[in-house]
């Protein structure tokens, strides 16, 4: 009974938090250097591990794809393979993934530390809600970023399926051949579904990051229980929203 009524509450909490926050939206003009702080947070500091894991996981499905379907004689459809699964599952599901590690840890570490050595309380006595500056900010700039890191995963995912399909001796497949094939079967409506799937994943990242952060309490060894509560329950979330997501977007 204790943990479901830990999830409830955790729940609740959330929900709560996300509701004082968007209260605050009007002064979102005034906050414009924080914005901008957070995006680079989220944006460029991810973007690097993004290209190279996108990269290999492009690679990996040309090379499991030709392996697979060298036999049957489908090895042509390749690149709609790699443009389908980038743009529609692991695309947005890999940078979510990524955001919860690199970010979303990041950000639960920096709100928990603040919260225990009373930095949180300082902000209340000084009549600054801690939604409005250190939450806020960092929803919009999620919202702002996921698009542009996902958008760059699937063009590097598929540019490496092209390297693949192109250098592997049992496909050999030339990247124009390739990418008319991605090009016909990969409509703008798949790449916008991973695109809403991308929002929907790091909003909610973000928010349970700065949830657990804010509601730690106790020493210094608490920081690092709630840097791991963070992450795993982001890891959690990604996994049943992606699939609620995906069933309504279909």
């Amino acid at each position: 009974m204790k943990q479901f009524h830990a999830i409830f509450e955790g729940i609740g909490s959330t929900v709560l938090l996300l509701v004082r926050s968007l209260s605050f939206i009007g002064t979102l003009p005034r906050q414009r250097a924080r914005l901008i702080e957070q995006c680079f947070t989220i944006g460029y500091t991810t973007l690097p591990i993004v290209a190279i894991l996108s990269f290999f996981i492009g690679s990996v499905l040309a090379l499991q794809a030709g392996y697979a379907m060298q036999n049957v004689g489908a090895k042509q459809y390749i690149g709609s393979l790699v443009g389908l699964s980038m743009a529609r599952e692991l695309g947005p599901v890999m940078v979510a993934i990524l955001l919860a590690g690199r970010v979303g840890s990041s950000i639960a570490a920096e709100l928990a530390s603040m919260k225990v050595y009373q930095e949180v309380d300082a902000l209340v006595t000084m009549n600054i809600p801690p939604e409005r500056m250190l939450v806020l900010p960092r929803l919009i700039a999620v919202l702002f970023m996921m698009p542009v890191l996902v958008m760059i995963a699937n063009l590097v995912g598929w540019f490496g399926g092209a390297i693949v399909a192109k250098y592997t001796t049992f496909i050999s497949i030339d990247p124009p051949a390739y990418f008319a094939v991605l090009r016909r079967y990969t409509e703008f409506k798949d790449v916008l579904n991973g695109l809403i799937k991308a929002e929907v994943f790091g909003f909610g990242v973000v928010l349970v990051c700065c949830n657990i952060g804010l509601n730690t309490r106790g020493g210094p060894r608490e920081i690092g229980a709630a840097v791991t509560q963070a992450v795993v329950t982001s890891l959690i979330l990604i996994l049943v929203l992606n699939y609620f997501v995906t069933k309504a977007l279909l």
